[in-house]
């Protein structure tokens, strides 16, 4: 088993920034994939993007490409989500989510289904 928990949400302004953590522990060894995902209210939860454990490559959904960036610290098995020129349409609970190795899957596979452990996830209000 692996367990996550994020921290680092809040509320900001639109334009702002905010820095969301997800620590893992447990068997952190099995982890391939760590991945972000989002859930407004009465919406679906949706992929914002994920990093490969073993060299760092990362995938974004086209909403946040260029504002946000995930990045990883191995030693602390912490992954990081660098969230800039927020929008309020960014505004959700988001959550941390950690896949193991799927052969013939791509790494980086946008669905909840691909990953096997979630956080229960962190508030971003982004204000207008």
């Amino acid at each position: 088993q692996v367990q996550l928990v994020e921290s680092g949400g809040g509320l900001v302004q639109a334009g702002g920034s905010l820095r969301l953590s997800c620590a893992a522990s447990g068997r952190t060894f099995s982890i391939y994939t760590m991945g972000w995902f989002r859930q407004a209210p009465g919406k679906e939860r949706d992929f914002v993007g994920a990093i490969r454990w073993i060299d760092g490559t990362t995938s974004y959904a086209d909403s946040v490409k260029g504002r946000f960036t995930i990045s990883r610290d191995n030693a602390k098995n912490t992954v990081y989500l660098q969230m800039n020129s927020l929008k309020p349409e960014d505004s959700a609970v988001y959550h941390c989510a950690a896949g193991q190795r799927k052969f013939g899957s791509d790494w980086d596979n946008p669905v909840v289904s691909a990953y096997d452990y979630w956080g229960r996830g962190t508030q971003v209000t982004v204000s207008s």
